[in-house]
């Protein structure tokens, strides 16, 4: 006996004139105007998450310049003081053959941050322009950029751990430079601007929906 095969098309919470909660995650009518079960106000979407976004994003590139124009790590001496950038570090450690952790610093403190950069500013783009293409893709894209998010302090892990292991008080001392205050600001400020996204946004143009 053969079977006539169907396609479904998936309907949203939106499109059933439903909206959830986003304090407590308590499913309402779209007519309502806050919530029955902890009284927070209703919204089917962020109107202001692309501000938000930019808002954030443009903070996190800002704080990103002087993290690579500044110094780093500031080592002192009983010969010499000497301080390094994030490329100037990295160079070092190539140079006394440390590769392998050279290419963690390069990625973790430029690859990586570069990369959100990009794709944050990707995403903002494709959703005010209510693009239509590679649907499926952006949202990919926004899984990772999220997931990365808590491995891009991992620079500032490393001064930290130096900071506090070599001490040799009269012999040497490692100190974390204004650069790690600011690439810290930056990760924070791209993190903020990557949960600040409205993801169900990207879907919205696909359904037809402002």
């Amino acid at each position: 006996m053969g079977s006539v095969g169907s396609t479904t098309e998936l309907t949203t919470a939106r499109e059933a004139g439903l909206v959830a909660c986003r304090r407590c995650g308590q499913v309402e009518a779209m007519s309502t105007s806050h919530c029955g079960r902890c009284g927070g106000k209703l919204r089917s979407r962020d109107t202001q998450s692309l501000q938000k976004v930019w808002a954030w994003l443009i903070a996190g590139i800002i704080a990103y310049i002087p993290a690579n124009l500044y110094p780093m790590l500031i080592t002192d001496s009983l010969t010499h003081k000497s301080s390094s950038t994030i490329i100037g570090g990295v160079i070092e450690l190539v140079e006394l053959g440390s590769v392998g952790i050279a290419i963690v610093i390069f990625v973790a403190s430029v690859m990586i941050p570069v990369g959100k950069f990009l794709a944050i500013g990707y995403l903002a783009i494709s959703v005010h322009r209510k693009s239509t293409l590679n649907t499926h893709q952006r949202n990919v894209l926004f899984d990772v950029v999220e997931f990365i998010g808590r491995w891009s302090m991992i620079d500032v892990f490393v001064v930290a751990i130096l900071s506090a292991l070599v001490q040799l008080e009269a012999v040497a001392t490692i100190n974390p430079g204004i650069a790690a205050v600011s690439f810290a600001l930056s990760v924070v400020f791209t993190m903020l601007a990557a949960q600040s996204f409205d993801p169900r946004m990207i879907w919205d143009a696909s359904k037809g929906q402002a």
